[in-house]
């Protein structure tokens, strides 16, 4: 049995998993809030609450007396923490939507080099979160973390770290630092001296499916765990949900759905040209030395912080409703999703839409606002209901995911012949079947759990239970119930996505 810790951006989870007769079996351990703390300006996360809540889990495994073989943990991209030299962390990690790093960008394009020749250094996106700025940035800020560290440990290497002692550098994660040259695979040390860093401050740079270490003393005490293996799997989350897509074949693109939506390609060989800097693509590492074409697009975010903000406003419904809309209202409940989607689902078509992308959604103090300003900027049809918002999101991010599956069909090796989503986004099915519309290609949605899937996965490839990415990818189609969704109302949604590329042009 395999223990995946899967932490998110906004919430963690352990799950255990196993593989017998060419299915694996998944069950959630625990489950956990992921919460930013704003302080002074900053943005931070709480590594000591996400340790602990795994120290948790891991305890529950014990007292269930569950037979864990090996550990496995992956995380979102980006952030770090800094280790001093006494082995502590120093300070919270900075979170990746910190304020800050849109600044660190523009000065370090302006002083130190430019887009261009970034790209060609690195083959990663250029945005404002990405390490390369935020170390930049702190660099700048003279932050006391950064002067006094002694080891840069991404998030998963950092909670391996805690767990056994060992510090590592996964090469997944590391690629989404843009400190990486995708085609020797390592550190590009012009940008590491740039910042004022050195190689040796990483851990060793290891692969996918290496041991790191074994849980340390310390942590076998405080679980009741014995001396159990932890193993470096794909420590990007989308790295390794990729590898668990359920495809038959290379004839694929992949969408994870979540808080962004993450839609690419994978490739043998890194895409690094005038191309794919103009369209800023990124090459990320995956497994078995692949790599991942891939675009960040501003996924559930939107919707997110809309329902956060309080999705409360009524449809007019009819009294009886519009009564009951009121009663909640008074009360401060929020819509469910439900609700939501069946508002939706009413509101007028192709009414307003916007760029997902456009720098104004990356952390507004009010998304809703953001979206109404957009639009009246735009000069379209203000959103003012929850219906006409979440209309507003979902058609926008189907024709976005639109514009960028037509760049990767100019690239890809192999035919596009369906779309994968997989992740939490893909239970939602209005965006799914928006998305085959838009895109004009089967969809074929699920599973939810891909990164944990993916996680477990690769720690059985580790102890040998499963031979490559191709026997993995079986496995999980097996294993789960894929929706699929075909193509409707094609000419309807070509005529809105000429509306969407002249909308976005004017903003």
């Amino acid at each position: 049995m395999f223990l995946a810790v899967d932490l998110g951006a906004t919430s963690g989870r352990t799950i255990v998993g196993s593989i017998a007769d060419g299915i694996v079996r998944q069950e959630e351990l625990t489950r956990f809030d992921n919460h930013l703390i704003e302080q002074g300006g900053h943005f931070y996360w709480d590594i000591y609450a996400l340790y602990r809540e795994i120290i948790s889990a891991l305890k529950k495994a014990a007292t269930q007396h569950l037979d864990i073989e090996s550990i496995g943990i992956d995380t979102w991209g980006v952030d770090f923490v800094c280790i001093g030299e006494d082995g502590a962390p120093l300070r919270l990690p900075r979170a990746y939507r910190d304020p800050s790093n849109f600044t660190a960008m523009n000065h370090y394009l302006a002083n130190v080099t430019n887009r261009k020749e970034l790209y060609e250094a690195t083959g990663t996106q250029i945005i404002y979160f990405n390490s390369l700025f935020q170390l930049h940035g702190m660099r700048q800020q003279g932050d006391s973390a950064l002067q006094h560290a002694r080891r840069i440990l991404f998030m998963p290497d950092a909670i391996s770290y805690m767990l056994t002692g060992e510090a590592v550098c996964e090469y997944t994660i590391a690629s989404t630092s843009q400190l990486i040259d995708p085609h020797t695979r390592d550190f590009n040390d012009q940008l590491l001296k740039s910042i004022g860093l050195s190689r040796e401050m990483f851990g060793r740079l290891v692969m996918p499916g290496t041991v790191v270490g074994t849980l340390s003393e310390e942590v076998q005490r405080l679980t009741g765990l014995g001396a159990i293996p932890v193993v470096a799997v794909a420590g990007h989350d989308t790295a390794s949900a990729v590898a668990a897509v359920p495809a038959s074949d290379a004839h694929f693109a992949y969408l994870s759905s979540g808080t962004w939506s993450l839609m690419g390609i994978e490739m043998p060989q890194p895409v690094v040209n005038e191309w794919s800097s103009e369209r800023n693509f990124t090459n990320e590492g995956g497994i078995e030395h692949t790599i991942r074409l891939l675009k960040n697009i501003c996924g559930m975010w939107l919707y997110e912080r809309c329902r956060k903000e309080g999705f409360r406003r009524r449809e007019e419904r009819g009294e009886r409703k519009e009564e009951r809309g009121k009663r909640r209202e008074e009360r401060g409940e929020p819509l469910g999703h439900s609700e939501l989607m069946q508002l939706a689902a009413e509101a007028e078509p192709f009414r307003c839409l916007i760029n997902p992308d456009d720098e104004v959604f990356a952390n507004p103090e009010s998304m809703t606002e953001a979206i109404q300003d957009y639009c009246r900027q735009t000069g379209q049809p203000v959103p003012e209901t929850p219906g006409q918002l979440c209309r507003c999101i979902f058609e926008s991010l189907a024709l976005r995911y639109r514009q960028v599956l037509a760049d990767l069909r100019e690239v890809a090796t192999d035919d596009i012949r369906v779309l994968h989503i997989i992740g939490g986004g893909s239970r939602n099915q209005m965006l799914n079947q928006f998305a085959a519309n838009a895109c004009a290609i089967d969809v074929l949605a699920g599973p939810q759990e891909c990164t944990a899937a993916g996680n477990i996965l690769m720690q059985a490839m580790a102890a040998g239970q499963v031979a490559d990415r191709w026997q993995m990818r079986q496995t999980v189609a097996r294993s789960n119930e894929l929706r699929r969704y075909t193509p409707q109302q094609l000419p309807v949604w070509d005529k809105a996505y000429d509306n969407f590329l002249n909308i976005i042009a004017r903003h």
